[in-house]
Order: C-alpha cells, then structure tokens, then sequence
C-alpha cells in the first residue's frame, strides 16, 4: 500500500521515480481504507533531504500511511524555504488537539547544547508530552532519542571523545522482539554525533530495554517494554552520500573533522561509498509501522 502525501512535496517526484508506492491526497480519499496517520517532528537542517529519505522508508510496506509534517514555531529554518514550510508543515498549536498512530522526531545539530538551551526545547517538551496520550507509539532519532530519553527518564547525555562517524557493527541482545524480527545477529548502522548516552544510565530504568548496541558506537536501539516509546542512536534513515556530504562539507571548511568510518570502499573518500545498511532500515520502519503502531493503535482515532 502506498505512502500518502501531497503531490506538490518534492519528494514526491523523487519517490516516483525509484518505483516507491506513493498515491496523492485526492485519491487516497477515495479508497476505503483508514490509513496510518503519522506525524513527523522534522528538525533537520535540511528538511526536503529528510523528508524524502523517511518517506523512501515508510512507504514500503502494505499500510497505507498518511504523512503530517510538523515544524517547530519557536525557530525558524535557514535550510529551507518558507514557501515550503508555510506550504507543507504545521505547528503544534494546529495539531495538538488530534490523536496520530505514529510520531517521529528526528535528530538535530544540536547536540552541543544542553537541552534546557536549545532554542525549541520548551516546545519539544510539550510534544513529547504529547506524545504520551496522544500517540500510539514514538520513534525517536540521534538527538532527538536523546531528547526523549533525557525527557521522559531524566538520562544525560555525554560528550565523545571524538565524532561517533561512519558505519558501525551491532549486535542484536534480544532476538524474540518484534521490533528487530527479521534482522541478523549483528547489522551496521551509519552514526554522525558528538555526543552519546550511557548502558549504565538506561539499566537503571526498569521500563526500558536495550535491544541493540555496539562494542564501538554504544548504544544503538532502546525501547520501552510497551514499545510506545522507541529510541535509536543512529540514522538508518540516511541516503548513500550522506555522510560524504557531511565529511566533505566540513572538510572543505577546514574543519577538524574525521574521516568516516567503514564506508568508502577501501577506506579511501576517492571511492563511491557502499550501502550496507539499507535492507535493516526498511525492516526497521515496516516492523515499527506494524508491530508498534497498526497491531496496537485503535481503528478509531480520539
């Protein structure tokens, strides 16, 4: 079933083009089919890259999922246009009255900051809390699981020594959950941060579980025991060239930046970059969609 969205979304196009099953606003209308009602807290720089790449993961698989995208009304971005924002997104004071099957928050470069001084925190606050009686279930990304953990269970986070960047192995710690059904025993996944969370701080927490980690990058995959509230430390959402974008960008402005690991061939930025982690990402988002919201969400929103 396809990923409903409006026409006029520059990712529509895109996702036509790699043959992803995506279906316009005036023809889902007509289809006799409740579909998944997903919101998505898009605080990325770039938000038409981010856009794309979750929808790319959300739309493959039988649901039907309809998108609301959601912007922060305490920042403005300088990424991207206020045509497309003002055309696509809404604030929290036009949705927080209405009830989603799913919420994802996505990362933002914020991590330097404390949270109490990020611009849109109190904001953020006030989704998450949201979130709680609003939302079937939450997936939260890089920063923003950060957020939710340091939100929801008080857990700091931690400078590293140096940018967790590149691709990393994890192993999987409890193969029987639904959320990871389907991975191997270890999978890669891409990390771009500064800063990290502790196992200590989360083993504290009787509600949470820790589902994957890796010996190198930490923690990677959390969730709470009734899964409505995931959070994952790395993007599987990225696109190919996403972390060459980030290593030459920074490069080019003689910044003391890295190089990613494991991800060109042969170690060597000369080379294209290769996609080992693509087919965990989409099983990912199609368990997510289907164990933690569409088995748990009720047929009638309220």
């Amino acid at each position: 079933m396809p990923i409903v969205i409006p026409k006029k979304l520059p990712a529509y196009d895109t996702l036509v083009t790699e043959n992803i099953f995506v279906m316009n606003n005036t023809k889902a209308f007509n289809q006799n089919i409740r579909p998944l009602r997903i919101l998505i807290l898009n605080l990325m720089p770039n938000k038409i890259v981010t856009e794309t790449q979750l929808f790319r993961l959300l739309g493959n698989t039988p649901l039907q999922v309809e998108i609301t995208l959601l912007k922060t009304n305490t920042y403005t971005s300088k990424n991207t246009s206020q045509d497309h924002l003002i055309s696509f997104y809404k604030t929290f004071e036009e949705i927080k009255d209405s009830s989603f099957d799913g919420l994802i928050i996505t990362g933002a470069p914020v991590e330097k900051l404390e949270f109490e001084d990020v611009e849109y925190w109190k904001e953020l606050e006030k989704i998450m809390e949201f979130s709680k009686t609003n939302v079937t279930s939450t997936m939260h990304i890089c920063w923003g699981s950060q957020a939710g953990l340091y939100y929801h269970y008080g857990i700091p986070k931690y400078s590293t020594e140096n940018k967790v960047f590149g691709i990393f192995e994890h192993r999987i710690l409890n193969s029987k959950t639904q959320l990871t059904r389907g991975f191997d025993d270890e999978f890669l996944v891409p990390h771009s941060r500064y800063t990290t969370v502790k196992r200590e701080d989360i083993i504290k927490i009787p509600d949470l579980e820790i589902l994957a980690e890796s010996e190198e990058s930490g923690i990677c995959l959390v969730a709470t025991r009734d899964r409505k509230q995931i959070f994952i430390s790395g993007h599987l959402e990225y696109d190919k060239n996403s972390l060459k974008e980030e290593y030459l960008r920074d490069y080019n402005k003689g910044l003391d930046i890295q190089f990613p690991k494991n991800y060109f061939k042969g170690n060597d930025s000369k080379n294209e970059p290769i996609v080992t982690w693509r087919a965990h990402a989409h099983l990912l988002f199609s368990n997510w969609l289907n164990y933690c919201v569409y088995q748990e969400t009720p047929f009638i929103l309220k």
